[in-house]
């Protein structure tokens, strides 16, 4: 494991510009300098406020103290970046789309791990709720597609992005089960045949965090192992669930796009308040909330497989999300706010005790059972593999740093979603930081132990509907 960590130094030449320098940011850096073969003066780090600044002075390393704005950032950005430089942006509301035309003209390569827009544009109560989505923001930048000359790897983080990954490694792993001998998929439409054939009718993120903290949360403060602005945020975004073919009952609360490839539906709920069923290997079954995620999109639609305009095949997919225990007493809190987020905010890093992130993608409806491929990180070997991070944050930076690389050796791919990357080649590279990475069957449904106590709506016939995974 630890022998491909420790491989032979990529040498790089150029400039990494780090925007934002948050939970992810400084979860980034030991890796780039473990991965890279580089000096302190090629690292630029542009962050608004200097909470990581000691971190970058051990690291000998640039630090820029700039808020940057549709007024500024091609001022700030631009003067710093150079042709074959490196924008790696784990920032929270600055335009993706203007910071990938910019690395473009720039002849700059750029990954982020989420797609952001202008924070002052993305007031949600001035935004009708389909300007809310995630799908209308990858609609956005997809119409960059072959406008773009270098490359651009949108949405790879943990999830959205390495999680794609999961699922392709997850599909070749049951059709082996199955006794199938295949070759592996290379178009999207041959990944999509495969699912079908396999009879996946539902692929959940699910994941379960139990990392815990001392001194725990308090009352008026929201504590997450990751950005706490980032949650909120999503969570107050409507909920998205890309649609499957299967599903015979429409949500009471659900619209459908107009736009793009319709896909994926909304519903006219806050994300964060929107409960799923879900399971885990080592933590097993839980109630996880739908928080809204961009790989929702990105793998409904590379998973859709059609006869000219007959759509004949589409999964559902979602994320099912149970944050670690404060996080979730966080969001609790914020919902009986009714979702006005509380004054303090704490990002859970040296003070985590004890705990997990378990992290992977669980597939339903082969006949094996439902099988969950991922990654069980511990905090005590997060904090062994790398300084600076938890159990969450190592997950992304890996999927991160296996996407610079990549992009590195492909620079002239324009926009690249992670469905569009060599699922192996990222596995490979991010695996020694994941910590127990492995696929487990469960003979788990939503359907299980439902309808003892009360009498419920359920649909019997068919455990993999929505109306049963929904907690209502």
């Amino acid at each position: 494991m630890d022998k491909n960590k420790n491989a032979k130094k990529i040498l790089f030449k150029n400039h990494f510009v780090l925007l934002g320098f948050g939970c992810i940011g400084r979860a980034l850096l030991p890796l780039i300098f473990e991965k890279f073969d580089i000096q302190p003066s090629q690292v630029i780090i542009i962050a608004e406020e200097d909470s990581g600044l000691e971190i970058a002075q051990k690291y000998g390393v640039d630090f820029k103290l700039q808020r940057i704005t549709l007024k500024n950032y091609v001022e700030v950005i631009g003067s710093i970046l150079k042709e074959n430089d490196f924008l790696i942006d784990v920032s929270i509301g600055i335009s993706s789309t203007a910071l990938i035309l910019l690395c473009d003209q720039k002849g700059a390569l750029y990954i982020n791990a989420a797609t952001e827009p202008w924070k002052e544009d993305f007031m949600l109560e001035r935004l009708s709720l389909n300007r809310r989505t995630n799908y209308s923001l990858r609609e956005e930048v997809l119409q960059l597609k072959g406008k773009t000359k270098k490359t651009a790897i949108i949405t790879h983080g943990a999830n959205p992005g390495l999680v794609s990954h999961f699922i392709k490694q997850a599909l070749l792993n049951i059709a082996k089960d199955n006794g199938l001998t295949i070759d592996v998929p290379k178009k999207p439409s041959e990944w999509a045949n495969l699912a079908m054939n396999l009879g996946i009718k539902v692929i959940h993120v699910a994941e379960q965090d139990s990392q815990v903290t001392y001194p725990p949360k308090a009352p008026g403060e929201f504590v997450n192992t990751w950005s706490t602005n980032g949650l909120i945020m999503e969570g107050l975004q409507p909920a998205e669930i890309g649609w499957g073919t299967h599903e015979v009952h429409w949500p009471h609360d659900a619209y459908s796009h107009s736009n793009g490839p319709q896909c994926a539906i909304y519903l006219a709920q806050p994300s964060a308040g929107v409960t799923v069923r879900s399971w885990t290997p080592t933590l097993g079954p839980f109630h996880g909330f739908l928080i809204t995620h961009a790989e929702t999109i990105s793998v409904t639609n590379f998973l859709t497989l059609k006869n000219g305009s007959e759509l004949l095949y589409r999964p559902t997919v979602h994320y099912a999300y149970n944050p670690c225990p404060d996080a979730r007493l966080s969001i609790f809190e914020l919902k009986s706010n009714e979702w006005q987020p509380q004054k303090k905010s704490r990002l859970a890093l040296n003070e985590i005790i004890d705990g997990i992130d378990e992290l992977g993608v669980l597939l339903m409806g082969n006949k094996k059972g439902a099988y969950w491929y991922g990654s069980t990180l511990s905090i005590q070997e997060a904090k062994r593999l790398a300084p600076y991070n938890n159990a969450t944050s190592l997950q992304v930076a890996a999927s991160m740093i296996s996407g610079v690389i990549w992009a590195i050796e492909h620079p002239g791919e324009g926009i690249v979603e992670p469905e569009g990357m060599d699922h192996q080649y990222i596995i490979n590279i991010a695996k020694p930081y994941l910590g127990k990475v492995g696929g487990y069957y469960t003979d788990w449904t939503p359907l299980k132990n439902r309808g003892q106590l009360y009498p419920e709506e359920i649909d019997a016939n068919d455990p993999w509907q929505f109306l049963n995974i929904r907690v209502n």
